[in-house]
This record gives C-alpha cells, sequence and structure tokens, in this order.
C-alpha cells in the first residue's frame, strides 16, 4: 500500500470532497508524535486518505512505536521550516528515493496498485432496499418477492421479466395461481438460496423475480381513466404506499400520484405491501405536487386535502364531481403549499381515543367514502 506523496505543496488541487484545509493535520499546530501543517494547508496529511469512511495510513505511522517516534524515542519531530524530517521508516526511505507518485495511481476510492495484484476498490456505502448491487442484481432491475406480487408481474405484459427463482413449493403455488406457460423458464433453487439474495427477514414464500421498474404513465393517461385520484404528498414509507395502492386497486381508483423526489422507488417491499396492485394500478411520479394539483384543477378535478382541521368527508356531497383526495407524509401532513392549493379541506369523524390514523389506513377509509354510493330514499 502506497500512502500519498509528501512532496506536493499547496498549490495543487484537493481531493475530490475535501476542500482547502480540510486534511487531517491542515492548519493545525505540531502535536508530539505528529507532523505539521501540510504545505499550503492544502491537501491531507501524510501517509492518509479516505474512501468510504475508512482511514488509510500509512507504514510509518503504523509503525511509530517501533522506530521511536513521538514522545518515547528520538523525540518529537521537528516543526516546519526546522528543517528537513528525518525519514520515517524503510517505507518512507524508499518513496523518498521514488519520487512523487505519478498522477492517476490512486484517488479517493482505490488504493494504488500492489505489486503482483489488481487495485482494491473501496466505495462509499450506500443503503438499499433489498439486495445489494451485484452479478445477480443488475444495475436498473430489482427483485419482486412474495406469491401475489410474483405472480401480477408474471401477468403483466408491460414489465420486462429477467429472472425467475422459485423453490419447489414455490412453484406449486405459483402454478395454482397463474397455470404455465410463462413468459421465461423458472429456476429451481433452494430456499436458503433465496434467504441469501433476499435476506433471512423478508417473507418471500418461495419465489423471486428479477424485473425492470415500470415506465410511469402521463398525467392525461390518468385523467382518461374513470375513478378518483390518490395524490401523496411525501408519503415516504415504502409500505405505506404499496397499502394505498392496493386501496386504491380495491376502491376502482384512477391512479396514484407520489412526488418524484421526496417518495420512495419501486422495490421489492413496496411491491410486497401492494400485494399485486403495483401492476394495475399506475403510479405517477410528480416533479412538483403543488403544480400538479394545478393541472388536475384545470381539468376539471375537485381537489380535497384530507386533514383533521377540515369538514367531514362526505362522499354522497362530492358524487358528482371528479375528486382528487391528497394526503400529507406520516406525522407532518399536508405542506403549507399543498394545503394552500387545494379546493378544500375534509377529514373523519373520530370517536375512539385515538385522535388520528396511519396514512395508509386513512387513504383506504377516505376512498370507501367517496366510493360509496348514497342511500336511496325509502
Amino acid at each position: 500500500m502506497k500512502p500519498p506523496s509528501d512532496t506536493r505543496h499547496g498549490g495543487g488541487r484537493p481531493p475530490s470532497g475535501h476542500g482547502p484545509g480540510r486534511g487531517a493535520g491542515a492548519g493545525r499546530p505540531s502535536q508530539p508524535g505528529g507532523g505539521g501543517p501540510r504545505h499550503g494547508q492544502g491537501g491531507q496529511a501524510s501517509g492518509q486518505g479516505r474512501s468510504g469512511g475508512q482511514d488509510f495510513r500509512g507504514q510509518e505511522q503504523r509503525g511509530q512505536g517501533q522506530h521511536g517516534q513521538g514522545q518515547h524515542g528520538q523525540g518529537a519531530r521537528p516543526q516546519h521550516g526546522q528543517g528537513p524530517r528525518p525519514p520515517h521508516s524503510q517505507g518512507q526511505r524508499e518513496r523518498d528515493q521514488r519520487g512523487p507518485r505519478p498522477a492517476g495511481q490512486g484517488n479517493e476510492y482505490s488504493r494504488p496498485q500492489r505489486e503482483g495484484g489488481p487495485p482494491r476498490q473501496f466505495h462509499r456505502q450506500q443503503q438499499h432496499d433489498g439486495p445489494r448491487q451485484s452479478a445477480e442484481t443488475p444495475r436498473g432491475s430489482l427483485w419482486l418477492y412474495g406469491l401475489h406480487a410474483v405472480t401480477a408481474a408474471l401477468a403483466n405484459p408491460a414489465r420486462r421479466l429477467r429472472r425467475l427463482l422459485v423453490t419447489e413449493e414455490g412453484e406449486a403455488a405459483l402454478t395454482q395461481r397463474l397455470p404455465p406457460p410463462w413468459s421465461l423458464q423458472p429456476e429451481r433453487v433452494e430456499r436458503g438460496r433465496l434467504d441469501h439474495l433476499l435476506g433471512r427477514d423478508i417473507v418471500h414464500q418461495g419465489a423471486a423475480l428479477l424485473a425492470d421498474p415500470l415506465a410511469p404513465p402521463s398525467l392525461q393517461y390518468v385523467l382518461d381513466r374513470p375513478g378518483p385520484i390518490v395524490v401523496l404528498d411525501q408519503v415516504t414509507d415504502p409500505r405505506n404506499v404499496g397499502a394505498i395502492l392496493r386501496s386504491a386497486a380495491s376502491f376502482g381508483a384512477s391512479a396514484v400520484i407520489a412526488q418524484d423526489r421526496n417518495a420512495p422507488e419501486e422495490t421489492g417491499a413496496l411491491a410486497k405491501a401492494a400485494s399485486g396492485a403495483l401492476e394495475t394500478m399506475p403510479l405517477l411520479r410528480a416533479v412538483n405536487i403543488a403544480r400538479t394539483l394545478i393541472a388536475l384543477k384545470a381539468a376539471n378535478v375537485w381537489v380535497v386535502g384530507l386533514d383533521a382541521g377540515g369538514g367531514m368527508l362526505s362522499g354522497p356531497a362530492l358524487a358528482g364531481r371528479r375528486v382528487a383526495m391528497v394526503l400529507g407524509a406520516e406525522g407532518d401532513g399536508l405542506r403549507r403549499l399543498t394545503r394552500e392549493t387545494c379546493d378544500e379541506i375534509a377529514g373523519f369523524a373520530m370517536q375512539g381515543a385515538i385522535g388520528s390514523l396511519n396514512v395508509a389506513a386513512a387513504a383506504a377509509v377516505a376512498l370507501y367514502e367517496l366510493t360509496r354510493k348514497p342511500e336511496a330514499p325509502r
């Protein structure tokens, strides 16, 4: 492992992600057993580099106790400007003889190449909902799991399918729900293989389907479909979004609209909670919720924000109108601009001691009320 050379001066470009003066030791007074500030205070301290939160230190720092550096041994290192520094170790002497490292042999994300082997890469760790990116999960694809989600995806001609992994029991259950032939050949695996691929806490029911995400529909496509429209204002839990898709499909909604940035992407957890509704209920991604509501109002859609501070939601009173129901984020509710854009604010009559509902449960109650037929006069 080659730590960065100490021969650079402050006129160089700092490593990616580190501004001037942010390198380790930059701008700090010399301490016992440690070096003074770098020239120009622009780079990282000698022998140090960072990659994905890891700290790479040169051999001279790991061997300070053996070579007598610091408080015990030959005394503290001289300050900057008081003469040349003595070599820290054999590795430092070899680097001084070789000179500075050529550009491109190591950066913030990788160590320099070792003799006789390829360079080792160190990437910043990312959060994933489901299996990590690997040869079995190509970029831009996702694993759907669970009998309902996999069966619905197999039956959806708009879904691009890649691989189908099933256990013996899972294949038998899929066959009962959707008789073959299927659009791709299943691969028989053991349950432990699916546990390792998806995670031991995932209830996959012996079936996993690798597929591409669905293409989102247009707003005009949503308007051409009958039924109420559900709009989610920064609802972030994928299981809540999946449950709302399931309720929307059950009550004949036209589509679900979610914000593009502050909403969960299509994942296996979302599809599992939707229980197959992800394949049949259009999910539109809107860049700006307030502007989307204005576009809906221009298309003669009555926008109702669901909030406890409004009047009573009445389906029969809205029977002659096309309604878009807007639900706010978990905990925070509707944002101010979203609330002001709605035509009206409405809520439920709560009888018990609990004065609120989960956003997915509130969506189910609101959809039931919107689709409730008025009672015929006796």
